[in-house]
């Protein structure tokens, strides 16, 4: 799997691509079709469709906005939200998407990352952590949208998942999202250390420069960020120019 993914997230309710701060404030930023075709053209590597609001209100994922986004997007397409069976997963996967992020269902059963990595493949089942500092170099796994402590040591938690089958991980840390103040680069270079599946980071991009430390010191494989692109702050064809030339030369 290629590192150095760049990775726009599309957080979706009600129909509309919304975007928030640390979890809250939520505002309608576009049409999730629109801006999806859009980051493909700017060359995106992957795209991360989260439905936010399906775990916490307890309904079905839209999987007829997923079948039309899944027609027009030729690059790897990942769905998170509101997945709690095997069915859903199977569902997604017969809608067009490529790959699956579970968060909320993994923390109430865990043999789901398991059972659907023997299904339809590790490299098809990703495991989304909310990750919140709790104290000096202790970071605790949340739930239900970042509000509430599950007392799970993230770095255990991320080992935990490698374990049962997980292909890849997302973290994001929580103090971080929407801040524009740069990735948590001592969560996600322990949690890289850790782990030896790739771990895309998510929380905090403001500039290219974050980009490029987050996949350098920070040693994640992959770079996720939602506002930084929805509101065109960073151009994605730019952002990979830049890192291109960091990298390259």
């Amino acid at each position: 799997m290629a590192n150095n993914r760049i990775i726009p997230c599309l957080d979706f309710d009600n129909g509309k691509v919304v975007k928030g701060k640390k979890f809250l404030e939520v505002k309608e930023v576009a049409d999730p079709l629109t801006l999806a075709k859009k980051y493909v053209a700017d060359g995106a590597d992957e795209l991360v469709f989260y439905d936010i609001a399906a775990s916490t209100k307890n309904r079905a994922i839209f999987l007829d906005l997923i079948a039309e986004i899944a027609k027009e997007v030729p690059i790897p397409f990942i769905v998170g939200g509101g997945i709690r069976t095997i069915e859903d997963i199977e569902k997604i996967f017969a809608a067009g998407g490529d790959k699956v992020s579970i968060n909320s269902a993994a923390l109430n059963n865990p043999s789901l990352i398991e059972e659907a990595a023997k299904r339809f493949g590790s490299e098809r089942v990703i495991l989304s952590m909310d990750v919140n500092e709790v104290g000096p170099g202790k970071w605790s796994v949340f739930a239900k949208g970042g509000q509430e402590d599950t007392g799970i040591d993230a770095i255990e938690w991320a080992q935990k998942a490698e374990k049962l089958g997980a292909g890849e991980l997302v973290v994001n840390s929580i103090g971080e999202d929407g801040v524009k103040d740069g990735y948590n680069l001592a969560l996600t270079k322990t949690i890289a250390e850790a782990v030896n599946i790739p771990v895309i980071a998510s929380g905090g991009a403001g500039t290219p420069e974050h980009f490029y430390t987050v996949l350098t010191e920070g040693k994640a494989d992959a770079a996720l960020a939602a506002s930084v692109f929805h509101f065109e702050d960073i151009n994605i064809g730019e952002l990979k120019s830049y890192l291109d030339e960091k990298f390259n030369g």
